[in-house]
């Protein structure tokens, strides 16, 4: 039996009161980041190999169905807001297309054949990197797709929480983060998700410095889309510049962004 399929090391828990659930789920969470630590040269390894081939002109395509689909399209759906970039650059696919994000669609994870024909919708070049999401390992809409990915030259990776399982044969970077049993036994969207969630993190950020979105510890391309979002690039203007808040503002609004007001008020 898979890791992810196993058993819980909890029993009865209908039984159990409120603050004992809470504390025993919390200790499950907390193996995670050391999960997640244990794979860290993967990681690593993976992140090189994807910075060269999107500074030539690749992107980043994460496939999965599920909880796994979804948190692939969430870290794909932040990159523009956070980083600059084009909504184009980071790609998030789910088995099933977008109506999936809310609703579970029948059998539509296994279909082999799907993921592929779904990358081939948004084109694709030998610079891109396809990176298969799946706690078990096993789902067939995944391993269709990185087969296909790798047999057309792609670079492939993937992000599973079994130890040898079928989609890490079939690409060529496996991060298996081993978390145990979840607490509700097979509830994936649990201990294996949250460490889905955090190896993602890492990936799409530190591409995203590697490939120069960052400054200092700073989202300077980050989009103006609300107030609180303007208000925190007029602070990154006044510590990056000896502007004054209305300036600082007027600079932002009118340029777009803090990068673009700082190399402007520093070429005046």
């Amino acid at each position: 039996m898979s890791t992810t399929e196993s058993n819980s090391l909890y029993d009865h828990l209908e039984l159990a009161d409120t603050r004992t659930i809470l504390r025993n789920i919390n200790q499950e969470d907390a193996k995670v980041a050391l999960a997640v630590e244990k794979v860290l040269p993967q990681i690593e390894y993976l992140v090189e190999e994807i910075v060269p081939r999107m500074q030539n002109g690749g992107r980043l395509f994460y496939i999965g169905a599920g909880t796994s689909g979804r948190l692939g399209i969430l870290d794909a759906s932040e990159c523009p807001p956070t980083f600059g970039v084009s909504h184009d650059l980071v790609v998030g696919i789910i088995a099933g297309g977008d109506k999936a994000i809310r609703k579970a669609v029948e059998n539509a994870e296994d279909d082999a054949n799907q993921a592929w024909i779904d990358i081939q919708s948004f084109g694709f070049n030998e610079q891109d990197t396809v990176i298969g999401i799946a706690a078990s390992g096993t789902t067939p809409y995944v391993l269709g797709g990185v087969k296909a990915a790798r047999e057309e030259g792609l670079l492939t990776g993937c992000i599973t929480c079994n130890a040898n399982s079928p989609l890490a044969s079939e690409v060529k970077i496996a991060i298996e983060v081993v978390v145990g049993p979840e607490f509700i036994t097979g509830s994936t969207r649990m201990k294996a998700g949250t460490a889905q969630k955090l190896v993602l993190n890492m990936i799409s950020t530190t591409v995203m410095i590697k490939l120069g979105r960052i400054k200092g510890n700073k989202m300077v391309d980050m989009q103006l889309s609300n107030e609180k979002l303007i208000k925190r690039g007029v602070r990154m203007i006044m510590e990056a510049t000896d502007l004054q808040e209305a300036e600082a503002k007027e600079y932002l609004l009118k340029l777009g962004s803090v990068r673009s007001a700082v190399e402007a008020f520093y070429q005046k």
